[in-house]
């Protein structure tokens, strides 16, 4: 009896341990999926393999990929994707005006 109520908190801290790494384990696996599915044409990507391209076209069926590297296109499953960046929107930059430097120096009259 005595070694069980020794063992006891070991085991619950044990099972508490287990289940807290499970749970963030698929918080991580749900983020990764809604991040796969905002996927779209014309994102760059990183693929497991350290290939850096953008995203030609997908098909959701297949959950394939085709990704256009330099004019060549590569098919991969979307679970090949590491990491994806939407492109930056390429705003108008604002029309800088010229900084005219004036002389400390004052001119005598």
């Amino acid at each position: 009896m005595g070694s069980l109520v020794t063992f006891l908190p070991i085991i619950v801290i044990m099972v508490a341990l287990m289940w807290w790494m499970q749970r963030s384990q698929k918080k991580q696996q749900q983020k990764r999926q809604e991040q796969l599915s905002t996927m779209s044409s014309g994102d760059e990507v990183v693929t497991i393999g350290g290939l850096h391209g953008v995203i030609d076209s997908l098909d959701s069926v297949k959950k394939t990929v085709d990704i256009d590297c330099d004019g060549v296109i590569l098919t991969y499953e979307m679970s090949a994707i590491r990491s994806f960046n939407k492109p930056a929107v390429a705003a108008s930059a604002p029309e800088v005006e010229e900084n005219k430097i004036e002389s400390p120096i004052e001119e005598e009259k």
